[in-house]
């Protein structure tokens, strides 16, 4: 075990029984079986990234990492166009799920440059069971051969392939982690500034809101994040954006005017790098007048959500994004 493992567990360790689950608004310190399963993931995910150093080193580790989980189980997946978009739609395999009534648009983490349906297909499965909804997940395209606005553009354009195809609004949700976040919120904000129709709600997991890397987080949890920093932030801000302004409105949500914008719920571990990334913007979406409801996981890492088959923390908050979903949905799922 390398000083930067022991470091990363010592710190979250310390800082478990601190940590909130603001969705209940109560204290929820991390089980000590919990613990043992993230030190598992960080150990992984150590022997994966330790000479990944180049962009496209970082998205072969991840292509590989991923290529080594188990496939979604108990669920159908069907290959679209999604207006030119390639994506999955997925939804359980059961008779009587009636197809084409809700939909999850689920959009990728990856830092811009790397993901595919394959990095992201036992995710997107778990929350097509969980919320009783296709989901529809887009494999958008990536920086650096494709830089902004591409993959705002294909998130918005899968998202009014949904429309066209019969969804009504009220019965999707956006969804995604990390960068996949990022476009889920500002696909929203694009379709908000046409003054189209707006999705029921938006579901946020350790977003990417703050391209210009201003939190204070990045700084202070600095050694509990195995998976992003500061160095990361810049490889993927080069890659994304070139020459253009982080603090861009239009490729930071943090710097947007969020008045008007649908429900949204964030998820952020509490000793991540981006944990600021989601209480500045969850601040500020709240002062706006929206309906924002709030996650911290004790002891979780940047896009633990990724893994609901070795964490027991990520099975319960992809069920929390999958509840929350159906809450927002106008045409609930039989019981």
């Amino acid at each position: 075990m390398t000083r930067w493992t022991i470091a990363w567990l010592a710190a979250g360790i310390a800082m478990a029984p601190l940590a909130l689950h603001a969705r209940a608004g109560d204290t929820m310190p991390q089980t000590q079986a919990s613990k043992e399963q993230v030190r598992k993931l960080v150990a992984t995910l150590e022997q994966y990234y330790a000479k990944a150093d180049s962009l496209r080193d970082r998205r072969d580790a991840f292509e590989a990492l991923m290529a080594s989980t188990p496939e979604p189980t108990r669920v159908q997946i069907r290959q679209v166009d999604a207006g030119g978009v390639d994506a999955q739609l997925i939804w359980p395999a059961r008779l009587h799920h009636p197809l084409g009534r809700r939909a999850i648009l689920y959009i990728h983490g990856g830092s811009f440059y790397s993901g595919s349906l394959r990095t992201h297909r036992a995710l997107a499965g778990s929350l097509a069971k969980a919320a009783s909804a296709d989901v529809l997940l887009i494999d958008y395209r990536l920086a650096p051969d494709y830089p902004y606005p591409a993959q705002v553009d294909d998130a918005l354009t899968a998202y009014r392939w949904l429309l066209d195809s019969g969804y009504e609004s009220n019965n999707i949700v956006l969804a995604g982690e990390s960068v996949g976040g990022n476009l889920a919120i500002e696909a929203t904000l694009r379709q908000m500034r046409v003054k189209g129709p707006l999705p029921a709600a938006v579901v946020a997991m350790s977003p990417i809101t703050d391209l210009a890397a201003t939190g204070a987080s990045l700084t202070t949890n600095a050694s509990t994040d195995p998976l992003i920093d500061s160095a990361e932030l810049d490889l993927m801000r080069k890659a994304y954006l070139g020459t253009r302004s982080p603090a861009d409105p239009m490729v930071s949500p943090l710097y947007a005017d969020l008045t008007g914008f649908p429900p949204l719920l964030m998820q952020v571990g509490a000793g991540e790098a981006l944990l600021d990334d989601t209480l500045r913007l969850a601040d500020k979406a709240r002062k706006a007048g929206v309906d924002v409801q709030t996650e911290i996981w004790a002891g979780m890492v940047h896009q633990w959500q990724l893994f609901p088959f070795w964490l027991d923390d990520a099975r319960q908050s992809n069920q929390h994004v999958a509840e929350y979903a159906i809450k927002h949905f106008a045409d609930k799922p039989q019981q």
